[in-house]
């Protein structure tokens, strides 16, 4: 980890003694001990969850995930071995319907380690974490930003197509999922340091009543909990979590900044919760200064330079100071950079063997309070953000002359609500289906430069909007988008899950800007093009999850 020290020292003392009067003579029969699992045979232990029969030797505990499946997305990618999961739901780079082999659409493949030591004093326990996500065809530590950069000469919208790409938490590290270590007790809580999921992914995962990637509109993009930012949603972080009676409350702060492996310079989460019988209820409230947002070049002309007679290709980006730099696209991505405050609340009521649950997010975008116009360095190990590829503050470009344009002249606002249920119609056999919808502000703007008397200016204007759905004027116009999702989990046995299901997405206005495809022909001697909007998607798949 980038030099990132584990630095933990807890010494708690609690006595506590009681004494009854009055005790009976005769001591009431113990309850009998529940049996334990047979983890004998290899045939037992599959038949075993993974917590009735560990991996566990002196502590630790090795466990994982392989999920894989086949899928037909109306609107999907071609796969891309550095990518988080197969595309479910809409894909902006989709060239049309596509069959495939995908993985995971329950929950990500992964690999880890995690320790219990009773070796403290008092009721104090050593406890850890070493888990990274991982493709399970390929066997790569999954790296969303290496997968934008795999797309750095492809077009978003016409040939040649792009791969399957996003931003992501996880780059590529081996520790690309968590990486902490900590201290935890039954009264006092857990204090834990490294690499830890944020709070607000955490419980957007338990009010979510699908809480499947490919049939979650909110657990497919971990923009939603990241509240805009999918880089948020895992940071090296000081996380403490305490629980007394029915009422539980966390805290999380991150630490480090971009040199320790978070997507911003700072993050602030505070969590509240209680269960009140068969309902529960919990809440959180974030902040995230200088969160990254990154995406590739996409193709773009003029950021494209090959040498004549070859195929070596570069990068072309003008840096601040007006020179021309040419980079490898395998190390360069551009970056937005935005401080978000977040809010979230989840609710869930168990009826019978009925769960319904449902929640709320708001998100709020603004301008950084840093503007890292020089560039800076990804999460992803040998990649960044070159000089004159960053928006972030209106800061001044010498290069130009200019006032650049900043990223949120006016924020953008989004609020999310979604509600389902979970049916454990048998003790094996699972159905859920959850409803998601989000919408977005109009913070669409026209950016204004100009000097007086030599010195340069910069305001916004609000811009209008023209056009609709995929060929509407800006993304950054109001809009929507919406998933309805249907999903059935069987397990013929503890440790497998055979699932099926379908998510149903759309998008509308800004939130719908750029979803099309450019087709080409040549006939007579001519080239003729035409656009096909692509704004609903459906992908049903059917796989297979085993965990140890």
């Amino acid at each position: 980890m980038k030099r990132l020290s584990v630095v933990l020292l807890a010494t708690v003392g609690f006595a506590a003694m009681a004494q009854a009067a009055d005790l009976p003579t005769a001591k009431a029969p113990a309850p009998a001990a529940p049996a334990k699992p047979d983890c004998s045979t290899l045939w037992n232990w599959f038949q075993n969850s993974a917590s009735d029969c560990p991996l566990s030797a002196y502590g630790f505990t090795l466990y994982g995930t392989l999920d894989v499946n086949a899928l037909y997305n109306s609107l999907g990618s071609t796969y891309n071995p550095s990518t988080t999961q197969s595309t479910y739901g809409l894909a902006k780079s989709s060239y049309g319907p596509i069959y495939q082999f995908g993985y995971n659409g329950l929950s990500t493949s992964a690999i880890g380690i995690k320790m219990k030591e009773d070796i403290l004093p008092y009721g104090w326990s050593l406890i850890g974490v070493l888990e990274a996500g991982v493709d399970p065809y390929a066997g790569m530590f999954v790296n969303g930003p290496r997968s934008l950069t795999d797309n750095n000469f492809s077009p978003a919208n016409t040939s040649p197509w792009q791969t399957g790409n996003s931003d992501s938490s996880r780059a590529g590290q081996w520790y690309n999922a968590q990486a902490y270590i900590g201290v935890s007790n039954k009264t006092y809580g857990t204090l834990t340091f490294g690499r830890t999921n944020s709070l607000s992914l955490d419980v957007t995962a338990a009010y979510d009543p699908i809480a499947a990637n490919a049939f979650s509109l909110i657990a497919y993009s971990s923009s939603f909990p990241g509240f805009g930012n999918t880089e948020t949603v895992r940071n090296t972080a000081v996380t403490y979590r305490l629980t007394y009676q029915n009422f539980r409350a966390a805290a999380q702060i991150g630490v480090g900044g971009y040199a320790w492996d978070n997507g911003n310079t700072g993050i602030y989460q505070g969590q509240l919760g209680a269960d009140f019988g068969a309902l529960s209820v919990d809440g959180v409230v974030s902040y995230a200064q200088n969160a990254v947002s990154l995406s590739s070049y996409g193709g773009a002309a003029a950021n494209e330079y090959c040498v004549k007679g070859t195929t070596n290709c570069y990068i072309l980006q003008t840096n601040l100071a007006g020179a021309k730099a040419y980079y490898d696209p395998n190390t360069v991505l551009k970056g937005t950079l935005s401080n978000n405050f977040g809010a979230e609340l989840g609710v869930k009521y168990k009826w019978n063997t009925v769960t319904f649950s449902g929640g709320y997010m708001y998100a709020n975008l603004g301008n950084p309070s840093n503007s890292e116009e020089n560039g800076f360095s990804t999460i992803a190990s040998g990649i960044s953000v070159p000089s004159g590829a960053v928006t972030s503050t209106a800061y001044y470009n010498p290069g130009t002359g200019k006032i650049a344009a900043p990223s949120y002249a006016y924020n953008k606002v989004l609020n999310t609500i979604w509600g389902g249920f979970k049916w454990s119609a048998l003790s094996n056999l699972d159905f859920a289906a959850g409803v998601y919808y989000q919408m977005q502000n109009n913070y669409n703007s026209t950016w204004v430069t100009g000097k007086v008397n030599g010195v340069p200016y910069g305001y916004a204007t609000g811009a209008a909007c023209t056009g609709t759905g995929a060929f509407i004027s800006s993304s950054k116009c109001g809009g929507s988008q919406a998933g309805v999702g249907f999903m059935v989990d069987y397990k013929p046995v503890k440790r497998l899950d055979v699932y099926a299901g379908l998510m149903l997405t759309n998008v509308y206005g800004g939130l719908a800007n750029g979803y099309y495809s450019t087709y080409s022909v040549l006939s007579g001697g001519k080239v003729y093009t035409w656009n096909i909007a692509h704004t609903q998607a459906v992908d049903p798949t059917i796989g297979i999850r085993f965990r140890f």
